[in-house]
C-alpha cells in the first residue's frame, strides 16, 4: 500500500515537471517565433510627431517580444529593397499630411514612387502580394479637402499593388474638437492598442479575421482612460507670472439659469442644442496651464506681460509709445479662441481651435464682458504685495481703460461682436481689435472701434500660404477684399506687418502695392517673436527673428515706396516701428499718433444716438517727443524705470 502511494506521488511530481518543461518550452517557442517575424515601422514626418508615434509603437511591440525596427521613409529604398520588406512580411506606416495635401519632406520620394508604381500599367499588381500592412495617418480636419490625404493614398496604393491590409486606415486628427478620441495623441493610442493585438494574433496563428476588430476597438476605447498626456501638455508658466485658477464655470452656469446679468435679459446661451462647446476639457486644461482664464465656452482673458511691467513702473508696450494707452489698465481678451489661420509664429502653438465659420455653442456678449473683466481684476489682485509693484499703479489697475481684442483667435468670428463692442464702449473702455483678413464682410459690418487692425503677414499668395497657413481655399481673394473693406472705415485703421527674416522681408514692393488697397492710417512693422520650437512652428527658429536695426532697414525701404507716409515712432524694446500717414503730421512737424480716448467715447455715443459717422483725425492727440522716431529714448517713456536683466538704469521723470 505504501509503495503504491509513493509511486502515485512520484507520478504526480513527474507529470508536473513535464507540464512545466512543456510550458517553458512553449513560451520559448513563442518568444522565438515572435522574434523570427520582423515588423518594419516606417514614418513620414514634417514636425516629428509621426516619428514619436513610430517609436512608441516600436517600444510596445518590443515589450511583447516582437522584433521590429523603425525607419524614416527617406532611409529606405523601396524600389531596391521592397523584396526584403515582403520577405519580412509585415510593415506599419505612420505618415502625416503636410501643407496643401503634400507628403512630408522625408517622404516625398517614397510617396512619388508608390504613386507612380501603383499606376504604372507595366508593373504587375501583385508586386506586393506577400506584404501585410496597416497605415496610420496624421492630419487636421480643418483642412477639409486635404485631410489625411497622404495616409489615405498610401493605404490605397499599397492595396492596389497587392498588399494585404491587416487593419483599416487609422486617422489622427490634430483638430481636437473633431478628433474621435479628443486629441491626435489619443487617436493614435487607441489605434496602437488594436494594431498590437492584431500583430500578436498574426504572429501566433498566422491568421486574422477582420470580424475581431470590433472587440479590439472596444478595448482601445477603455485604454484611453489610462493615457497620460502630460508630456504633450504645454509647459507651465512660472507661478509668479500666472494664475491658472478657472472661475468661469460656476458663474456661467448661474447666469445661464437666471438668463439675466445685472438685471438685464440676455439672449439664449445656445441657439442649437446639438452644438458642441468650443473649449473641450483637454483644451481647457492646456490653456489653463498657459495662464488663460477661460470665460464661458469660447472666450478667454490673459494678463499681458506689459501690464505686469507697467504695474512695476518698468515701461509699457508699443501701444503706450505709439498711441498713449496705459498698459497697466489694459485688458487682453478675445470672444473667440478659434481662428481661420494656423500661423507659423502663433504664440500659443495652435492649442486653440480652428474653423472657417461659427459652429459652436454661443455665449451672450454680456457674459463675456462681465466675466472677462472679473477675471482680469482677479489676476491683478495676485500682484498685491509683489516686490516692485507701485501702489498707485496697482490701484489704477482696477479701472480698465483699454481692451485689446487680440489675445488669440479671430474676434470677428464671434457672431455678436458688434454687441460686445457696444458693451465695452459703454464702460468707457477703448477697443483695439485685430483681425486676420479672412472675413471681409465682418470687417465691412463692424461698428466703429477705437483702432482696427488687419494682420498683413505676407504680400504674395505663396508667402501668405506658407506663413499664415489659412484654412480657406480662397484665402487670397478674402485677404484682398478684407484690405479693401478696411479703406471704407472712417476710424483709425492699421496694417500690422510681422517680419519673418528670410521668409517675407524681401517682398517690399509687393507690400507697398497692398497699402494702396486699404489706405491705412498706420502701418506697424514688428519683428517676429520666437516662441520656442513646436510642431506648429514649421521650422521657424531664432535665425528668422530680425534685429531691430534690420526691421528699421526694412521700414526705411518700405516708407520710400509709400507716398504720403513717413516713419513716425519706434519702440526698440518690442522691436516695433510705426509708419504713419502724413495727415497725422502737423505743419510744425509734430505728430498726432496718440489717441484722445475721452473724445472717442463722445464721438461713439454721438454715432449711436444719431448715426453720424466720425473720422480718425477727430480723436487724435499729440505724440510726445520721447516717442518720436529718432529720439534718444527710442520709444521708452522717461517716466518709467528701464529694467535690463538684473541691472536697472533709472532715467528719471
Amino acid at each position: 500500500m505504501f509503495m503504491i502511494l509513493l509511486a502515485a506521488i512520484i507520478g504526480v511530481v513527474v507529470y508536473g515537471l513535464i507540464i512545466q518543461v512543456l510550458k517553458f518550452r512553449s513560451q520559448k517557442f513563442y518568444k522565438k517565433a515572435f522574434e523570427s517575424k520582423f515588423v518594419n515601422i516606417f514614418y513620414g514626418t514634417q514636425t516629428g510627431t509621426a516619428q514619436r508615434f513610430a517609436l512608441k509603437l516600436e517600444k510596445a511591440l518590443a515589450d511583447l517580444h516582437i522584433a521590429c525596427k523603425t525607419h524614416s521613409l527617406d532611409d529606405f529604398g523601396f524600389e531596391d529593397n521592397y523584396g526584403e520588406m515582403i520577405g519580412n512580411g509585415t510593415a506599419i506606416f505612420i505618415i502625416s499630411t503636410y501643407s496643401d495635401g503634400n507628403a512630408p519632406v522625408n517622404s516625398k520620394w517614397f510617396y512619388k514612387w508608390i504613386n507612380e508604381t501603383s499606376n504604372d500599367f507595366r508593373i504587375q499588381k501583385c508586386m506586393l502580394k506577400g506584404l501585410q500592412y496597416a497605415v496610420f495617418g496624421l492630419g487636421d480636419s480643418a483642412y477639409t479637402s486635404n485631410y489625411n490625404k497622404v495616409g489615405k493614398n498610401v493605404d490605397k496604393w499599397l492595396h492596389k499593388l497587392g498588399a494585404t491590409r491587416i487593419y483599416p486606415f487609422g486617422e489622427g486628427n490634430e483638430h481636437a474638437s473633431h478628433s474621435l478620441h479628443g486629441s491626435q495623441e489619443k487617436d493614435f493610442h487607441a489605434w496602437m492598442v488594436v494594431i498590437t493585438d492584431v500583430l500578436v494574433a498574426l504572429l501566433k496563428k498566422r491568421e486574422w479575421s477582420m470580424e475581431k476588430v470590433g472587440d479590439l476597438e472596444k478595448k482601445s476605447r477603455l485604454s484611453i482612460e489610462d493615457l497620460d498626456e502630460s508630456d504633450d501638455a504645454p509647459e507651465e508658466l512660472p507661478d509668479d507670472l500666472v494664475d491658472v485658477e478657472d472661475v468661469a464655470d460656476t458663474v456661467y452656469q448661474q447666469m445661464s439659469n437666471s438668463n439675466k446679468i445685472n438685471g438685464v435679459a440676455v439672449k439664449a446661451i445656445t441657439k442649437k442644442k446639438n452644438l458642441k462647446e468650443m473649449i473641450t476639457p483637454e483644451l481647457r486644461k492646456n490653456l489653463s496651464k498657459q495662464g488663460y482664464r477661460l470665460v464661458g465656452s469660447h472666450s478667454g482673458v490673459k494678463l499681458c506681460r506689459w501690464t505686469k511691467s507697467m504695474l512695476r513702473g518698468r515701461g509699457g508696450c508699443y501701444k503706450h509709445t505709439f498711441y498713449g494707452i496705459e498698459s497697466h489698465r489694459c485688458m487682453e481678451t478675445t470672444p473667440s479662441l478659434a481662428c481661420a489661420n494656423k500661423c507659423v509664429f502663433c504664440w500659443r502653438h495652435h492649442t486653440n481651435p480652428v474653423g472657417t465659420e461659427w459652429k459652436w455653442k454661443q455665449d451672450p456678449p454680456q457674459l463675456i464682458v462681465e466675466e472677462a473683466i472679473a477675471s482680469h481684476y482677479d489676476m491683478i489682485k495676485q500682484f498685491k504685495g509683489v516686490p516692485g509693484v507701485q501702489p498707485k499703479r496697482f490701484s489704477e489697475g482696477f479701472s480698465i481703460q483699454h481692451c485689446a481684442l487680440s489675445l488669440v483667435g479671430e474676434p470677428i468670428l464671434y457672431p455678436e461682436i458688434n454687441e460686445l463692442i457696444e458693451l465695452v464702449h459703454e464702460k468707457g473702455i477703448s477697443s483695439f481689435l485685430v483681425t486676420n483678413a479672412q472675413f471681409p464682410d465682418a470687417i465691412r459690418d463692424l461698428l466703429p472701434v477705437t483702432q482696427l487692425y488687419v494682420s498683413v503677414d505676407a504680400a504674395t499668395p505663396e508667402s501668405l500660404k506658407k506663413i499664415d497657413r489659412p484654412l480657406f481655399n480662397d484665402y487670397w481673394p478674402r485677404f484682398i477684399q478684407s484690405l479693401k473693406s478696411l479703406s471704407s472705415k472712417g476710424q483709425r485703421t492699421v496694417y500690422r506687418l510681422t517680419i519673418v527674416k528670410s521668409w517675407n522681408n524681401e517682398e517690399i514692393e509687393s507690400y507697398a502695392k497692398l497699402v494702396s488697397l486699404g489706405n491705412p492710417d498706420f502701418i506697424e512693422v514688428k519683428g517676429v517673436t520666437y516662441c520656442g520650437n513646436s510642431s506648429s512652428s514649421d521650422g521657424l527658429t531664432l535665425r528668422n527673428v530680425p534685429w531691430h536695426e534690420e526691421v528699421l532697414y526694412f521700414v526705411g525701404l518700405l516708407a520710400e515706396l509709400l507716398p504720403g507716409y513717413e516713419i513716425a515712432c519706434e519702440h526698440e524694446h518690442s522691436n516695433c516701428v510705426l509708419i504713419a500717414n502724413t495727415k497725422f503730421k502737423q505743419s510744425n512737424g509734430n505728430w498726432k499718433t496718440w489717441i484722445n480716448y475721452t473724445r472717442f467715447h463722445e464721438l461713439f455715443q454721438q454715432y449711436k444716438e444719431t448715426g453720424q459717422t466720425f473720422e480718425a483725425h477727430e480723436y487724435s492727440d499729440v505724440t510726445p517727443k520721447w516717442a518720436i522716431y529718432g529720439s534718444e529714448e527710442r520709444g521708452f517713456d522717461p517716466c518709467e524705470t528701464r529694467w535690463k536683466r538684473k541691472q536697472k538704469v533709472s532715467h528719471g521723470c
